[in-house]
């Protein structure tokens, strides 16, 4: 059923990218806490989590 679910070296950079980069916005964020920061918070670290998750527990498959 899983045995399709991973990711390529290049997706799993790529995303890697994606993960430190919501990663530093949500830390911005949450230091600065400009007008509406916990609606942006929530925009910036749930894919950052996800992300994260995602790096964590899918095979990486060459």
């Amino acid at each position: 059923m899983f045995e399709d679910l991973y990711i390529t070296p290049l997706t799993g950079s790529i995303l890697m990218v994606l993960v430190v980069g919501f990663g530093h916005l949500y830390r911005d964020n949450w230091k600065k806490q400009p007008e509406g920061w916990r609606l942006r918070a929530w925009l910036y670290g749930v894919p950052a989590g996800v992300g994260l998750l995602m790096l964590a527990f899918l095979p990486l498959k060459y």
